[in-house]
């Protein structure tokens, strides 16, 4: 049973391909509205802000695009300029508006700190910022540059959180506490990925053009992480709190360290060939080298790099099969 003053929520439309987007952002619209009227009750104080940033609209995107014209106006910037353009992006632009969903019953679902939606939508700078981050690469994409820049500069003021206009982020995403976290220009994020407060995915310095991280589906990344460079972060890794990756990570595996080290895999890659996985570790400096890490550590299984290399290089399947079949035997013990 849910503590007393707490919305029982109905079960979700279901997410068939039947269901439409007016469905989905319909029923997360009906929650947050429920809430605030539940929160304007039960807190006298707060009646007249819900009222005028929630209750008073017809629909998400117009509660969106007032709270965020509201929160990122400035002397000069001002709030009915802001109003204007989030509205008319966000309704011009239906994939905003299922991003939108999806990050808000991301962070309901992912963190239990969220209380309910509503309290995302008002007070997740993270949500917040992702929200107007999409607006502004929606500006990128139009040649609207000097403004995109113009708001992505009022973003790292007021969130603190620093997201290039032509970084391209997916939906069902998570960007918890989010203070600090710095995204640069050609970075990629996929979809429902999580990233803690002070996670930097930037370039090494080196290097012009694409020079930023790739991150695949369902990645975590913990607190104060560094990513650095052109690598690619497999679907579903976890990079650990105040982890410096410089290199490809295979998918399912956790790193943590600096520099990062490959711990295990996390569950079974059906997809990935038992060859992909011995070429990556063969061949990727510095896990190729058994005098750097000297094994690899699977839950309970030490593997030597050494010694997969050498059955690889001798062609012995059975034995890396054998050694592979360790590995998940060992995860799931």
């Amino acid at each position: 049973m849910p503590p007393e003053g707490e919305l029982r929520y109905p079960p979700p439309p279901p997410t068939e391909s039947t269901t439409t987007i007016d469905e989905e952002a319909g029923w997360v619209w009906a929650q947050i509205k429920a809430e605030a009227r539940r929160d304007a009750e039960a807190e006298p104080a707060l009646a007249s802000y819900l009222y005028s940033t929630i209750l008073s609209h017809s629909s998400l995107e117009r509660s969106l695009a007032f709270h965020l014209g509201n929160k990122l106006c400035s002397s000069t910037l001002l709030s009915t300029l802001l109003y204007d353009l989030f509205l008319n992006t966000f309704t011009s632009d239906p994939g905003l508006r299922v991003a939108a969903v999806a990050d808000l019953r991301a962070a309901r679902a992912r963190d239990p700190a969220c209380v309910s939606f509503s309290h995302c939508l008002l007070n997740y700078k993270g949500f917040l910022a992702c929200q107007a981050h999409r607006v502004a690469h929606k500006l990128w994409n139009q040649s609207r540059r000097p403004l995109a820049l113009a708001l992505h500069s009022r973003i790292s003021d007021v969130f603190a959180v620093d997201i290039h206009p032509a970084a391209k982020i997916g939906k069902g995403i998570l960007f918890d506490h989010a203070t600090g976290v710095v995204i640069g220009e050609t970075a990629v994020i996929g979809n429902n990925v999580s990233i803690l407060h002070h996670v930097t995915l930037g370039g090494t310095g080196k290097a012009s053009g694409d020079r930023h991280p790739k991150i695949g589906d369902g990645v975590l990344i913990g607190a104060g992480a560094t990513i650095l460079g052109n690598v690619k972060i497999g679907e579903g890794a976890k990079i650990g709190a105040g982890s410096v990756v410089l290199i490809d990570v295979p998918p399912r595996t956790t790193t943590v360290g600096n520099p990062a080290r490959l711990y295990y895999l996390i569950g079974f890659a059906p997809y990935l060939s038992l060859g992909w996985y011995c070429s990556y570790f063969t061949n990727n400096a510095p896990y190729s080298n058994p005098n750097a890490y000297g094994y690899y550590d699977l839950k309970k299984s030490l593997i030597s790099f050494k010694q997969m290399k050498q059955a690889l290089k001798s062609k012995c399947i059975e034995q890396m099969v054998e050694i592979m079949e360790g590995m998940w035997e060992s995860n799931e013990a």
